[in-house]
């Protein structure tokens, strides 16, 4: 008699070892890093269950953190995984590093150096390959507002606007703001470009009495203040 084929699938491990029934008796932070990806894969491939794949696709990257900035050509290896499921982990990998953001603005956070804005929007710059802007807006007390992007350039520059960036200063009431980029050279000595902009920023914004407090530069884990370096 013909032995029946054994299921390799997580259907067929008990209920209590399974990822999603696992998340929902224990909660998320019960998971390891193999199982939270196995619920965003769902299923694997012929062979291959899906926290199988899951812990392949892990031993490949590391790490979440350098999954995020990944192209399809990156995940081609993997059997079984289309550009839905690609797809699926690169859009829970962005909330995660939305999250804080949001969070410290629904807070209204105290800004009290350059650091307390590194250690915000840092885990959003500091892995990009080309150049983002972002413009922190404060209150009279220092507490954000608002953090919003102002401009995605190419690998070497970016251009954000002076003029939009003071006109939406006003129309969230900012009394100050910081502006913050990432370098993708993980060089974070100012460019003259960048310090072309910060005095023409400082100018205009001057003009319609508002402060910048702050330039700051991402470089991987690094930052670069101008004000801490006395360049405003």
């Amino acid at each position: 008699m013909k032995e029946k084929k054994k299921l390799s699938g997580i259907k067929s491990w008990p209920e209590d070892d399974r990822p999603r029934e696992k998340l929902l008796r224990k909660g998320a932070g019960a998971l390891s890093n193999s199982e939270l990806l196995a619920i965003l894969l769902r299923t694997g491939s012929k062979g291959t269950s899906a926290i199988d794949l899951a812990r392949k696709i892990l031993a490949k990257f590391g790490s979440f953190r350098s999954m995020a900035h990944t192209d399809t050509r990156d995940w081609k290896e993997f059997k079984g995984l289309g550009g839905a499921k690609i797809a699926h982990i690169q859009a829970a990998l962005e909330i995660g590093r939305r999250y804080r953001e949001d969070d410290v603005s629904t807070g209204k956070q105290k800004i009290a150096s350059a650091k307390d804005v590194a250690d915000i929007v840092m885990p959003q710059l500091r892995d990009l390959k080309t150049e983002m802007f972002k413009v922190v807006y404060l209150d009279s007390n220092n507490r954000i507002i608002d953090i919003s992007d102002a401009s995605v350039g190419t690998i070497d520059q970016a251009f954000p606007i002076i003029r939009e960036i003071i006109h939406a200063a006003l129309q969230k009431f900012a009394k100050s703001i910081v502006c913050v980029h990432n370098h993708p050279s993980s060089e974070s000595s100012p460019s003259g470009q960048d310090k072309k902009f910060t005095k023409e920023l400082c100018d205009a914004a001057r003009l319609m009495e508002i402060k910048v407090l702050d330039h700051i530069i991402i470089a991987g884990d690094k930052h670069a203040s101008f004000a801490d370096e006395g360049l405003l």
